[in-house]
């Protein structure tokens, strides 16, 4: 666990509130996390890293997946591991600050949502569980889904959301009392506009749907054709939309959103680093314990970690740099840096991503701003 005035602190303060209530700790439920995968949208990111531990605000994705579970009072966690990143997952879970028992579950192959379910089988038994896809972020938490859930006595409940392209999304097609009545997996001609989210919660029953289910086109086996099956044979579908945010963090711009989002709502001031006389901090803005400000200015939403040097910058809101990196003569704006990034005399930078130990540096007379997606160790000369 971050110790009290470190970076990432006023996530674990703000965000995750730690009262339970005792209806949902009444009940023995499992959860299964998926943080496999390839990662494909996000590289050259994922060549070196899960997709589940790019940070948002200098913290994990997956870590906040764990903390909405956590404060639920689950405590049996099912992780999905693909073999390329599995070893990452476990390190990065290794010092479990939730106290929970952690189960990991290598899939061999990304062959579908259901497939995933498929090889738990072992230690979901026939518990009621929750599966949470380890790069979705949540602003509401799992507390009123899974008590919708168990006062509804369904057999599974999805969460929707309202999307602007649901051709893109699995969508539902729902009645007047939230009951599911069709499923469909990215439709040319969708049924609504209600796209499925990447949290769910399933009774023991939707392992005999999963084994009348055969692979799709793409050759995955579905969840979305195991929770139609499950209507097909006459089971309680219901559903619930969500009326806060959602983010699915697969790709660069939604990695930078959530980013936004959460430095937006959530960051408190938590000023533990130096700040010269020629520097200026201005809005909420986080800077972890050595971190030093020389002739900068910061403008927040920001988070910059421990150790980092900022001399002759400045930060704009939006931004979140990691620890121990160095940024001088540089305007950053909307961006995220990783742990050890160096970037100098670099003039403007927006709406990047750069990964851990990269360098850019600028020594050509051009001025425009730079958009960068860099991967780890990788060195940009300008």
């Amino acid at each position: 666990m971050k110790r009290e005035g470190d970076a990432v602190s006023f996530i674990e303060r703000e965000l995750f509130p730690t009262e339970k209530s005792a209806d949902l700790e009444s009940l023995t439920m499992k959860a299964l996390v998926l943080a496999g995968g390839t990662g494909t949208r996000l590289r050259p990111l994922t060549y070196t890293m899960a997709k589940q531990l790019v940070p948002v605000a200098n913290k994990p994705v997956l870590h906040y997946v764990m903390q909405h579970l956590a404060d639920d009072g689950i405590k049996q966690i099912g992780v999905i591991i693909a073999p390329e990143t599995g070893e990452q997952i476990r390190d990065a879970l290794s010092s479990n600050p939730w106290d929970v028992n952690f189960t990991f579950i290598e899939q061999a192959e990304p062959l579908g949502l259901a497939h995933a379910v498929k090889v738990s089988r072992d230690f979901l038994g026939d518990d009621p569980f929750i599966m949470y896809l380890g790069d979705n972020l949540l602003e509401e938490g799992i507390g009123e889904f899974r008590k919708r859930f168990e006062d509804s006595g369904a057999d599974s409940m999805i969460l929707l959301k309202e999307v602007d392209d649901p051709r893109l999304f699995g969508v539902a097609a729902i009645d007047d009392d939230g009951r599911v009545c069709k499923l469909v997996e990215k439709p040319e001609k969708p049924p609504s506009n209600l796209g499925l989210v990447g949290v769910y919660l399933f009774s023991p029953l939707i392992h005999k749907a999963i084994d009348e289910i055969e692979p799709s086109g793409r050759g995955e086996l579905e969840i979305t054709d195991a929770i139609q099956k499950l209507l097909d044979q006459g089971c309680n579908v219901n559903s619930l939309i969500v009326q806060g945010w959602w983010l699915d963090t697969g790709k660069k711009d939604d990695m930078l959103e959530a980013n936004r989002v959460v430095l937006d709502q959530w960051v408190k001031s938590d000023l533990n680093g130096e700040v010269d006389d020629e520097s200026r901090v201005a809005g909420r803005v986080v800077l972890g314990r050595g971190c030093r400000i020389i002739r900068s200015r910061v403008r927040g939403p920001a988070v910059i970690g421990a150790g980092s040097i900022i001399e002759d910058t400045f930060i704009g809101p939006s931004t979140s740099i990691g620890e121990n990196c160095i940024v001088r003569n540089t305007s950053l704006e909307h961006c995220v840096l990783l742990d050890g990034v160096t970037i100098e005399d670099a003039g403007r930078v927006e709406d990047s991503i750069l990964g851990r130990n990269a360098v850019v540096r600028r020594t050509s007379g051009n001025h425009e701003a730079l958009h960068l997606m860099v991967g780890d160790d990788a060195e940009v000369l300008l």
